[in-house]
């Protein structure tokens, strides 16, 4: 009996366990899209606009599906970028969702669809002053079916189901912004797979 318990709790932890989708060495698992800037520098994962001031990601080469994301993230500049989810991006051209990271004021932690619906939902607006701009910020990001919740800094953002989001399929993705003067640090890209 003992044996069979041991087994049993060896296969629940392998079906959740967290796994680091970034190794503060180098890219490998990742994919670059556009002319935008994605580099590694003192074990941290950096964005930053590159020559073209355009739109750019770094997507997972692995999909993820039912998934909790816990990631730390540092604004400097101006800072907008986001996180993707269930994505697929051609050229520059994402489809999925995003769960947003942004300045002061600009909704970070709502969720956007890009070329589609727009905005779906937005945090609370006295949930703004979460954010800690040009400091490291902890964000969580549960994707079950067809619900997401994203915490800042400990605090639930929101809580949306969406019959879309739940057929989608794709990476998780790191966006940066056009426009220029953006870069965002990020370190501690931890994935459980649900």
């Amino acid at each position: 009996m003992n044996r069979y318990f041991l087994f049993l709790l060896l296969c629940i932890s392998s079906l959740y366990s967290q796994v680091s989708i970034f190794n503060g060495q180098n890219l490998d698992g990742w994919n670059i899209h556009g002319t935008e800037l994605w580099f590694v520098e003192e074990g941290l994962l950096v964005c930053e606009s590159g020559p073209d001031k355009a739109y750019g990601y770094l997507s997972t080469t692995e999909y993820y599906d039912d998934f909790e994301l816990s990631l730390e993230f540092k604004q400097e500049s101006n800072g907008n970028s986001g996180v993707f989810i269930r994505s697929t991006v051609e050229g520059t051209r994402v489809s999925g969702w995003q769960v947003e990271v942004a300045p002061p004021g600009n909704d970070t932690g709502g969720v956007y669809e890009s070329y589609g619906r727009g905005w779906l939902i937005k945090p609370e607006k006295k949930k703004d002053s979460l954010l800690k701009m040009g400091e490291w910020n902890h964000m969580r990001i549960r994707v079950v079916g067809d619900e997401v919740t994203s915490w800042l800094n400990g605090t639930q953002m929101i809580f949306l189901s969406d019959e879309k989001i739940g057929q989608g399929k794709g990476s998780i993705a790191l966006q940066i912004h056009d426009g220029g003067g953006i870069k965002v640090r990020w370190r501690n890209l931890i994935v459980t797979r649900l």
